[in-house]
């Protein structure tokens, strides 16, 4: 276990590129293996997540080449919906849900068996919920081991369209759901309470997918796929990540004196709940140089640091900020009131149970929390003491609790850094060079 000392700083000045979106990259990825012709995908993410993502790819028989130089990107030679080849072995998704569970989807419309794992923390979450609508379209598709997790057993089958209502808002099970629409014969409609973010369906339509989304009349979406035409491969120009931004976002409003200046940043509606937030609290934030690339908006962000004040995130808003909890738990940590997150269940079923490893850390902080299996109320605490935080081998958890000990009052360690890898891999060279500057 290694275990970084991290001692407070005083301000952050400059600018931060931040990774190109993970969520995004992943779709790129995927549907470009399974289009007719070339995609090539700039900025893309390149922490472990993404790269299990491509590796399965390449198991399966497509080629995915690195073109380094002064723009590097990833060029795709797509299959087309059919192209796919058996793998040899079982695929490994890594630590990455959204591989898992958004190739299972492409994987139950092919003509050869398929197995998917994943790592210790992969396999500890559920697979339920794609395995039911899965199997509603004729999936045969099951848990090796009868648990409902990692490994997944597939076989070739025939699918059909169905109408699905998500019982919870989750992208992945959206998306898993639409690719297997891709293989099912008629239309595939998903019905949506509380929408979540959105990347498939903006990825598939820029494809050339017959993709369509509708108000309903009681409240919610619903999305319709059409699998009438085929998809053709494209550039795909990534934004920077949110997720990742976010916590250049928090460490700017906490620590006093600093300016960070974030180009191109992705503001996906669908993703933004956390920008909004920081605004009720009190935060300085402001946007320019709005663009769109492939239905994609994005934004350049600068930040200035703020006084906080305590707010109360409703469950309507958790889908748009659902990655970017900690680090909202970290501001609410610091601000001046209560802070009160409600209609966070999911977050038991991350890398790790996250209400559990917020309340841990803002509590060895000396901050007073209380929750329950949906809820967090936080106090917040003038000046949080440093203390020996756990990542809980979470990459959310840490990078959130690196911005933390960077607000401190006294010096704190944190176990297990490397996890940031898993979607920021320079994120503790980017606190280096920022304090230098």
């Amino acid at each position: 276990m290694q275990l970084k000392t991290i001692l407070p700083a005083s301000r952050l000045k400059g600018s931060v590129v931040v990774p190109g979106d993970k969520s995004i990259t992943h779709r790129a990825l995927l549907l470009g293996a399974i289009s007719s012709g070339t995609t090539r995908i700039f900025s893309f993410s390149r922490g472990k997540d993404c790269l299990s993502t491509l590796n399965c790819l390449k198991q399966l028989g497509i080629d995915i080449r690195l073109s380094p130089g002064s723009d590097p990107h990833l060029t795709i030679q797509g299959k087309g919906p059919d192209g796919l080849a058996a793998p040899a072995s079982i695929l490994d998704a890594g630590n990455s849900g959204t591989t898992l569970r958004l190739l299972s989807g492409i994987l139950s419309g092919q003509a050869f068996p398929s197995r998917i794992t994943g790592d210790s923390s992969l396999k500890r979450r559920p697979m339920d919920r794609i395995l039911l609508p899965l199997r509603r379209m004729g999936a045969e598709i099951s848990s090796l081991d009868g648990s409902g997790k990692a490994p997944l057993s597939i076989r070739p089958s025939v699918l059909t369209g169905i109408r699905y209502t998500l019982p919870v808002a989750s992208a992945q099970v959206k998306s898993a759901v639409l690719l297997a629409g891709l293989y099912a014969k008629g239309k595939t409609s998903i019905c949506e309470s509380i929408p979540a973010r959105d990347h498939t369906e903006r990825m598939l339509s820029a494809f050339g997918g017959n993709i369509s989304t509708k108000k309903r009349p009681k409240g919610g979406l619903i999305t319709t796929l059409v699998p009438s035409v085929p998809l053709l491969g494209r550039d795909v120009p990534v934004p920077g990540d949110i997720s990742s931004a976010a916590y250049w976002i928090g460490a700017a409003l906490l620590l006093p004196g600093s300016r960070l200046f974030l180009p191109r940043v992705g503001i996906n509606p669908t993703r933004t709940g956390f920008l909004t937030v920081c605004r009720r609290m009190g935060g300085d934030l402001t946007f320019s140089r709005t663009q769109t690339f492939l239905g994609e908006p994005c934004a350049d962000l600068l930040i200035r640091h703020s006084l906080l004040k305590g707010t109360v995130v409703s469950p309507e808003e958790i889908p748009s900020l659902i990655d970017e909890l900690p680090m909202l738990a970290v501001l609410a940590a610091f601000a001046r009131g209560e802070t009160v997150l409600r209609g966070i269940g999911e977050l038991r079923f991350k890398e790790s149970n996250r209400i559990l490893s917020i309340v841990s850390n803002l509590r060895a902080m000396g901050v007073s929390v209380s929750f329950t299996e949906e809820e967090i109320c936080i106090h917040g605490k003038q000046h949080p003491s440093g203390a020996a935080f756990s990542s809980y081998k979470d990459h959310r958890i840490a990078m959130a609790f690196a911005i933390a000990a960077l607000a401190a009052a006294t010096p704190s360690t944190l176990d297990d850094w490397e996890c940031c890898s898993i979607s920021y891999p320079g994120f503790f060279r980017e606190i280096d060079r920022l304090q230098d500057l």
